[in-house]
């Protein structure tokens, strides 16, 4: 398992967490363009409405070009409707925005499958301009907190990461239904059906031909525990001919699906290739990596693990609860 953290930066702005209470004392802020403006309700004990208020009246939101939304609770949990209400009916306020990271949320804030999302679709139609969409959480509970989206078209994004510990199939073909034309990098966490990730293969089809993701270049199928039934599709996906890098790494990969890699379309055109926390044997491993060395593809099978190799049941996903 590994730890869901807060980044560091994000759209290669430093993250700055804005002093919304009295107690915590603002002092002087940075420049608003030269940070990405992260909200925290749970550390100055805020409701979101009266943080987001704050957050419009301490920052020029005309010069923010990123935002974190990070724990909108302060006590007790709330929906995150109107946490995308907000963004959406205020996204004329905020002209130079350019990155959304909706739910940064620790693993010690609340487990990743026990953030409950909503459709977040409103804030990619309130923002045409959008160019980077982070996403974290499910919501595996109620139908009505889980994490949706709608067909949509949209003409800046270039980046789309979802982390989840079980990612929706209707996401997942709301996704490939999506025309995204200056979509580069698209990373999709799946998780497992305990907590609601039921997507399968052929729910990925259209993601897999490309058809509507023309500019795509980084691809990530990660976190699942059907890893290798997803290697195996990807081996003859005709999208892969045109990525420059590929990840399916954090979930359930064995020597079926590495052996898929193996056997399936050259993958010596990209510039790296991504399957740490696997499952494969040490023999197709050493051979995965004489490959890629020839070709010059950087290669991570870093954190090998030793069980289940040969045991579907024996093997986890890096990200679930």
């Amino acid at each position: 398992m590994i730890d869901v953290t807060h980044p560091g930066t994000f759209h290669g702005l430093p993250v700055h967490t804005l002093p919304l209470s009295e107690a915590s004392g603002a002092g002087a802020l940075p420049a608003t363009g030269t940070v990405a403006w992260r909200l925290d309700c749970m550390a100055d004990e805020l409701e979101f409405e009266e943080a987001w208020r704050r957050f419009l009246s301490t920052v020029d939101p005309g010069q923010v070009r990123a935002l974190l939304i990070g724990p909108w609770w302060d006590e007790d949990y709330v929906p995150f409707t109107p946490v995308v209400e907000a963004i959406a009916s205020d996204a004329h306020r905020f002209p130079a925005l350019r990155a959304v990271f909706l739910g940064d949320v620790d693993s010690e804030e609340c487990q990743i499958s026990w953030l409950e999302m909503c459709d977040i679709t409103p804030v990619l139609e309130a923002l045409p301009s959008l160019e980077e969409l982070a996403v974290r959480g499910c919501g595996y509970m109620e139908p009505e907190e889980h994490l949706r989206l709608r067909p949509v078209r949209h003409e800046a994004l270039t980046t789309l990461r979802v982390e989840s510990g079980g990612l929706p199939a209707h996401f997942v073909r709301a996704v490939g239904a999506s025309d995204l034309p200056a979509l580069e990098h698209l990373e999709l966490w799946f998780g497992v059906s305990w907590y609601g990730g039921d997507a399968t293969v052929p729910d990925l089809a259209p993601v897999l031909s490309g058809a509507g993701l023309p500019s795509l270049r980084h691809l990530g199928l990660q976190n699942s525990e059907i890893q290798d039934e997803i290697a195996a599709a990807v081996a003859s996906a005709p999208v892969v001919a045109r990525l420059d890098s590929l990840a399916l790494s954090l979930g359930t990969l064995g020597d079926a699906g590495a052996q898929a890699l193996v056997e399936g379309q050259p993958l010596t055109h990209l510039s790296a290739l991504d399957l740490r926390h696997h499952y494969v044997s040490a023999p197709l491993v050493s051979r995965i990596r004489d490959l890629c060395e020839q070709a010059g593809v950087r290669v991570d099978l870093d954190e090998a693990e030793d069980r289940g190799t040969g045991d579907d049941e024996a093997r986890y996903v890096a990200v679930s609860e």
